[in-house]
């Protein structure tokens, strides 16, 4: 663990904590096309999903595909973990579960840029209070 030893350390270190904590695209623009919600409670961190949310944060800005990146709380799949939330335009979300970084790629590549299905699709069994 770094040391702070002045009060510039620690605004330094502030802003390196903060870079990693906001995602590339800002979790209240809800204008961007794609919104991918990352559970981030304690058992999805313990199954990955930081790594899961920092490789999507990277990969849609090196493949220039405007989306937004949000981490949120439990989404009550704890055995599918790591899980995330993908919302199109247009279309109603759909939550995967078990997402490493390989299926990751496969959701930016396949489901985002093709429209097509992807496997490890959890049926919804809740509505979202966005309606």
């Amino acid at each position: 663990m770094t040391k702070i030893n002045s009060p510039e350390d620690l605004l330094r270190m502030k802003e390196e904590f903060a870079g990693r904590l906001n995602p590339v695209y800002s979790p209240d623009d809800l204008t961007a096309p794609v919104r991918i919600r990352v559970a981030m409670a304690t058992c999805g961190i313990a199954s990955g999903a930081r790594e899961v949310m920092d490789y999507l944060t990277e990969e849609l800005e090196k493949r220039s595909i405007q989306a937004t990146v949000t981490r949120v709380g439990c989404m009550g799949y704890c055995y599918a973990e790591p899980t995330i939330e993908v919302t199109l335009p247009g279309k109603e979300p759909v939550v995967f579960g078990e997402v490493d970084i390989r299926k990751a790629d496969q959701i930016i590549e396949k489901f985002i840029r093709l429209g097509e299905p992807v496997d490890g699709i959890i049926p919804l069994n809740y509505e979202s209070i966005d309606k």
